[in-house]
């Protein structure tokens, strides 16, 4: 059943979350900052649930940028291994619920090859699922993703005249993952922090004051019936006499 004042013919196919605000949650109970991320995983969890129960097929969430290496060494361990942890404890139980389990970003040489395995064999174990796609953007960042796009275009060949918006996008890191219809920033902060630059660009985005390990699948149907009272142009204007 869609929940109360969600018209479900008009469902976001692609919700994009900007998970933030892990840290202060932690700082004002007088937590360290590790424990914040480690609240999260709760909000990550419920929300997944709040995506399948809406019926949206993909969700996409910014779980490590490439500038989250500029963090404290023991919070970037931390997080390295929190991930590592998660997938382990989680990926049969997203497996269970049809969700195919995928990830976009930098596989470069920061990144432990342990947590590397993990990431390959979620993805592997959950392949054939077609209920909702979930998308980990990891060691991601927007301009990172145009960069790699491009020098892929240049090392194939492609000619100054025949990059097009078409070529380039069939060189991002997801090519076949639809653009986001929303994103959802938490923790009262008003920027896109690098995330999907390209995929974003007619994205509506809503802010909420909600810290991370505080969001929940509520919060996901706030956001998406604020979606739904928002009129999508993509640049052109309403015809006369339409609502």
């Amino acid at each position: 059943m869609t929940p109360d004042g969600i018209d479900p013919e008009r469902i976001p196919v692609h919700v994009a979350c900007v998970m933030d605000g892990n840290g202060r949650w932690a700082e004002r109970r007088g937590l360290p900052r590790t424990d914040g991320h480690a609240a999260g995983e709760q909000a990550l969890l419920d929300t997944v649930d709040g995506a399948l129960e809406l019926g949206t097929q993909w969700l996409t969430v910014y779980a490590f940028s490439t500038e989250n290496w500029r963090r404290p060494a023991d919070e970037v361990r931390y997080l390295m291994g929190f991930n590592e942890s998660l997938l382990m404890r989680r990926r049969d139980e997203l497996h269970a619920k049809g969700v195919r389990v995928r990830f976009i970003g930098r596989r470069d040489w920061r990144v432990p090859r342990r947590v590397l395995r993990r990431m390959d064999e979620a993805v592997e174990l959950t392949r054939g699922n077609r209920r909702m796609t979930l998308t980990l953007a990891f060691n991601y960042g927007g301009r990172a993703e145009i960069i790699d796009a491009v020098r892929s275009m240049l090392a194939e060949g492609t000619s100054p005249d025949k990059i097009t918006e078409k070529r380039l996008r069939k060189h991002l890191y997801a090519p076949d993952m639809p653009d986001p219809d929303v994103v959802v920033r938490t923790s009262g902060e008003y920027r896109i922090s690098n995330f999907l630059l390209w995929e974003l660009a007619y994205s509506e985005l809503v802010f909420t004051d909600v810290l991370w390990p505080d969001f929940r699948r509520e919060h996901l149907f706030e956001a998406v019936r604020e979606f739904q009272h928002r009129d999508r142009r993509f640049g052109g204007v309403q015809a006369r006499g339409t609502a």
